[in-house]
């Protein structure tokens, strides 16, 4: 890949410049001291992909990625000396379609490169096969919803799957349902295990439904929003009850929409709605089509909305979605057949 590096420190940006050297299907094409910089690299020489800081001078890493993403959309990964210490910064960087984010490798004198720099590495490498698959490329009536106790496992279910730009896309849907929302809420977000804690801090910021993290053995609940949050793959089970799972491993991101939307069509039998948000790939399009195929009612953020579009355009060319929307109108649509409680 061609990577374009943004950071205003020269050590790092050396790091980093030696960490993408390391591989010889690499190559850096551009280094920017600020985000004013990166922008404009990208608009004379556009890379595949840019490692991206937050804190930087004249322009910082949030409103660069914003600027790229609107002017000359290309992948971005942030790179950043501390994730944990840069949280609203990182969701908001991802709210504009960055995709992931990590710590900058801490590589001390005589340390093997590619060992600390694994994570790294391994990042960029998904984001590669990412970038090869988007350059390869009936519903029923909704019936009337049935009373339920407060609390307790939910009857109703709203399945949402999201990768880059997606917390801000989650987040503008969540804030449009009150805390009555008559249904539970499942998100399967593009993004490190680590990360998932401060994901549902943030997203709690803009919604009155609580927000928590999957967990095995739970089950979807009314009124709560639950995150999946391992490296493996979020399922439902037979039973009803959450799981998670390493296979297929070969599934360049994890966790897999595709995956829990093919086994919400397995074992749901309840009332369901199903959305597919911005995102890189194809990831969710099969699964989306999966369900409905099986009669349920399923929903894409439209391209004018969408930060990335990419796994919201493979819904499309599978007609995996019974209704394609801007994303200021999916909340008004969950609230349409759910509603609120009596």
């Amino acid at each position: 890949m061609r990577i374009g590096i943004a950071n205003d420190m020269p050590i790092a940006a050396e790091l980093l410049r030696r960490v993408v050297a390391s591989v010889p299907e690499h190559r850096v094409v551009w280094v920017a001291a600020d985000g004013q910089e990166a922008v404009d690299n990208c608009r004379y020489q556009l890379p595949d992909l840019v490692l991206m800081d937050i804190n930087m001078p004249n322009m910082d890493g949030v409103e660069a990625t914003r600027r790229i993403m609107a002017e000359t959309p290309c992948a971005i990964l942030l790179v950043i000396a501390s994730v944990d210490a840069n949280v609203t910064g990182v969701y908001d960087a991802m709210g504009h379609g960055a995709i992931d984010a990590v710590d900058l490798p801490n590589v001390g004198i005589g340390a093997d490169l590619s060992t600390q720099a694994s994570r790294l590495l391994t990042k960029i490498a998904i984001i590669g096969t990412l970038l090869g698959e988007g350059r390869g490329q009936r519903s029923r009536p909704s019936s009337p919803p049935a009373p339920e106790e407060a609390g307790g496992a939910a009857r109703r279910l709203v399945a949402i799957g999201a990768s880059a730009g997606g917390p801000a896309a989650v987040a503008k849907v969540l804030s449009g349902l009150p805390a009555d929302f008559t249904a539970a809420l499942v998100l399967v977000q593009h993004i490190d295990e680590k990360f998932v804690p401060g994901l549902c801090q943030w997203l709690g910021q803009h919604t009155p439904i609580r927000v928590t993290a999957a967990v095995t053995g739970g089950r979807p609940e009314r009124g709560m929003v639950h995150v999946a949050s391992s490296a493996d793959h979020l399922v439902l089970l037979e039973d009803g009850t959450f799981a998670y799972t390493p296979e297929p491993r070969s599934l360049p991101y994890r966790p897999s929409v595709d995956l829990f939307y093919q086994s919400l069509e397995r074992h749901w039998h309840g009332e369901l709605i199903a959305v597919l948000l911005s995102g890189m790939g194809r990831d969710g399009a099969q699964g989306l089509k999966a369900l409905r195929d099986a009669g349920h009612l399923t929903l894409a953020q439209d391209k004018g909305s969408s930060a990335v579009y990419g796994m919201p355009k493979a819904a499309a060319a599978l007609d995996a979605a019974v209704e394609v929307l801007p994303l200021e109108h999916i909340a008004g649509r969950l609230l349409g057949v759910f509603g609120r409680s009596d």
